[in-house]
């Protein structure tokens, strides 16, 4: 049936009808669905006259979460849209309560190294109130700390993080290192932001090595296995859900050729190439290039041999392929952006670089919205903690990355 013209309904705050409208034609499009979409739509513009918004059934909430994923523009990992968990934990406002929840998320979703791609969805912001945030940009995150000569301890993308949560009262561990976890800082409705420190079985972490290279593990090197993004706000029908963490599952490249290889994050390549016996004096020599791919290579042989799941770059690019065939099979278009589809390693060799895509549409729902602020930034206050710094190859210089 055609659905009537949108309209804009209740206060400054409210949801529109439109957005509604629009998000229930396109689920009763794709999806057989139970009832009419007539009486569903008058149903949600009574309740959007009455309060300013509306609540989802769990049918909408799964759908308008999955096809969230679908637009993600800058996902290469699509093809598995369909196969999204979700945890439908909006009835849980309090603090505590939403931390237990991350942590559930990341014990579901972890499942011994077999991950399982999933999102938890907390309240939404509605005319009566802010729902609750998370402050983190990723559930599990290492900390930073300055050092000397403004030389950094840790992820340097993390420094005023890190400091946020020292000014809320968090103590670093008293010999810090360069692969400390931060605690979750939850802020829910109404309330100032508290943190939780991570329960130690909730992160699965793999320590890295080289099939090749003996004195690879000597570095101490290590990252955690899943990849849970905090920040940023989901949309579905014009109803906003500012706290919704997700994940699917790292590439190799998100790790080696960008976590450890930035200059603004743990900056290894000038001490992997020095190991190698590279000359780093000429670019000419592609010394970067040469231990980026090593990095990489130990990034993969360690999480095979830990038994976590991880792709690699050559099959995510064929599989990114195979998602915009089925797209475009259906009928709709594969938005993407193609400095993110394409990976940071061995681009050219990937078949996702030769070609040009529909440019992403930052209108178009549902949506992973940009994320908020992850923390405050600046220096801490004077702190209880005292903690002396872990000395290790992985002291990077600089500032915070972006």
């Amino acid at each position: 049936m055609d659905c009537p013209p949108g309209q804009r309904l209740g206060g400054e705050r409210s949801v529109t009808f439109a957005a509604a409208e629009e998000f229930l034609c396109l689920l009763y499009r794709e999806q057989a669905s139970d009832g009419e979409l007539s009486l569903r739509l008058n149903e949600v513009r009574h309740e959007i006259e009455r309060t300013g918004s509306y609540r989802h059934t769990g049918a909408e909430l799964e759908f308008g979460a999955r096809v969230a994923w679908r637009n993600a523009d800058r996902c290469i990992g699509r093809l598995y849209w369909r196969s999204l968990k979700i945890r439908d934990r909006r009835a849980i406002t309090d603090a505590a309560g939403i931390a237990e929840e991350c942590f559930a998320h990341l014990r579901e979703a972890t499942r011994g190294g077999r991950i399982r791609s999933a999102v938890t969805i907390f309240a939404p912001d509605s005319s009566a109130g802010r729902g609750p945030r998370i402050r983190n940009e990723q559930l599990i995150r290492y900390a930073a700390y300055r050092g000397p000569g403004g030389t950094v301890l840790g992820d340097p993308r993390n420094l005023a993080f890190t400091e946020f949560a020292q000014r809320l009262g968090w103590c670093p561990p008293r010999r810090r290192g360069p692969f400390d976890l931060l605690p979750l800082i939850v802020e829910a409705a109404g309330s100032e932001p508290r943190w939780f420190a991570l329960p130690e079985d909730v992160v699965l972490e793999v320590p890295l090595s080289h099939p090749d290279l003996p004195w690879f593990a000597e570095l101490g090197l290590r990252w955690h296995a899943v990849p849970v993004i905090s920040h940023m706000p989901l949309e579905i029908g014009g109803v906003r859900y500012p706290a919704a963490p997700f994940n699917g599952w790292y590439m190799g490249t998100e790790v080696g050729a960008r976590n450890l290889a930035d200059t603004g994050r743990y900056d290894l390549l000038p001490l992997i190439a020095r190991r190698l016996g590279l000359r780093t004096g000429s670019e000419r020599t592609l010394w970067r290039d040469r231990a980026l791919v090593e990095l990489t290579a130990a990034v993969h042989h360690s999480f095979d041999l830990a038994g976590v799941t991880l792709t690699d770059h050559h099959t995510e690019a064929r599989r990114f392929l195979e998602h915009l065939r089925r797209e475009e099979a259906a009928g709709r278009r594969c938005r993407a952006d193609w400095s993110w589809i394409v990976p940071p390693l061995s681009g050219s060799q990937t078949p996702v670089f030769h070609r040009y895509y529909d440019p992403p549409d930052p209108g178009v729902r549902p949506a992973f919205l940009p994320a908020e602020p992850a923390g405050q930034p600046g220096r801490a206050n004077s702190s209880p903690c005292t903690g002396s710094a872990a000395g290790g190859p992985v002291s990077a210089g600089g500032s915070s990355g972006a």
